[in-house]
């Protein structure tokens, strides 16, 4: 399974394909939106994904009750739906902008769409594929809507169950998605790695048929690394300039080294994993030599018997293997040998 995405090819033969997540890191600053974009382009990332709402077309402008947000552990504690939403919204107008840097440094630019109107602008700016966010994940009709666009789709899968998993899978494919990427995610803000759980990734894998990968909210790039050896073959991981700059999403994004990292030790995960193999490759050859054997550790002479004091397991390896010391100790040598000499059949 493969296919492509812009220039880009999503597989297993190809190296992880890597997407900076700005979603609200902008602060809502356009000159910042545009900063960020240039630093994932320099740290290396395949791909910018933006998220297209407003906060209208998230949630109802009321501001307590299930509307407020008062839970301890999290990061928006004190906000209304409305208000963060508000704050985290990247502005339609400067998509546009930010999509143009993109391809002007040479990285992808795309987004997740939260309603059927973002589906519709962003197919106005010719987006490449589509990310469906994992609360949005059981949206039938946004997924049929992202679907009949033919492009390809990545949906995220926190929270869903396999059976609402299946269930929109099976629309996306009826609705003409052909593509399809499920990322393994946690929806919790940060996650952390005892609560990734990323072995369900060859699982689901196989259970849709289809490619999958990683939507990353722990901190750092440990799980990403891992998952590529698992068959992950898309990383998303949210990207700040600096945690410090504070944001809506800032406590668990990347930082430009981070993400450097992860484009370098995701790819070198990848290339690690190659085939199933045993024995010295075309490059251990050499090293072969360098392996125990057994030498000749005194000078011998014709007739003289071969003893631990006299024959050492010793490095390089041009003798005899050392599995055949209990077996030669005791023999008798059948003409002079230096100390120094590979032993070998032809001593005796």
């Amino acid at each position: 399974m493969e296919f492509q995405i812009g220039s880009h090819w999503i597989g297993k033969n190809h190296k992880p394909f890597i997407i900076a997540e700005m979603s609200g890191n902008h602060n809502q600053s356009l000159e910042r939106a545009l900063s960020i974009v240039e630093a994932a382009a320099k740290a290396g990332a395949d791909a910018l994904k933006l998220q297209t709402y407003t906060a209208d077309t998230m949630t109802l402008d009321i501001h307590d009750a299930e509307f407020f947000i008062e839970d301890e552990n999290s990061l928006w504690k004190g906000n209304s739906l409305y208000k963060l939403y508000q704050e985290a919204y990247t502005p339609w107008e400067w998509h546009k902008p930010i999509f143009d840097r993109c391809a002007e440094l040479g990285m992808l630019a795309f987004s997740t769409p939260f309603d059927e109107s973002a589906v519709d602008f962003l197919e106005s700016l010719n987006v490449p594929a589509y990310k469906i966010a994992s609360f949005e994940n059981t949206d039938i009709q946004l997924i049929r809507k992202v679907a009949a666009t033919g492009k390809p789709m990545i949906i995220s899968t926190g929270m869903a169950s396999i059976a609402e998993i299946d269930e929109s899978v099976r629309e996306a494919r009826l609705a003409g998605c052909k593509n399809l990427v499920l990322l393994k995610c946690t929806s919790t803000y940060p996650a952390t790695p005892s609560n990734t759980n990323i072995v369900t990734l060859p699982h689901m894998e196989q259970l849709f048929n289809c490619l999958v990968g990683m939507s990353d909210h722990t901190m750092g790039v440990g799980v990403s690394v891992a998952s590529i050896a698992l068959g992950a073959t898309v990383i998303e991981k949210h990207f700040t300039l600096r945690r410090a700059d504070g944001g809506v999403d800032s406590a668990f994004s990347l930082e430009p080294e981070e993400l450097q990292s992860l484009v370098i030790e995701t790819e070198r995960a990848w290339q690690s994993l190659g085939q199933i193999t045993y024995g010295a490759t075309e490059r251990e050859q050499p090293s072969l030599k360098l392996r125990r054997s057994l030498y000749i550790s005194q000078d011998l002479h014709a007739g003289d018997i071969l003893t631990k004091d006299n024959v050492k397991a010793i490095r390089p390896g041009l003798g005899l293997p050392t599995k055949y010391m209990d077996h030669l100790l005791g023999r008798t040598v059948a003409k002079d040998v230096a100390k120094g000499t590979p032993l070998t059949w032809e001593v005796f």
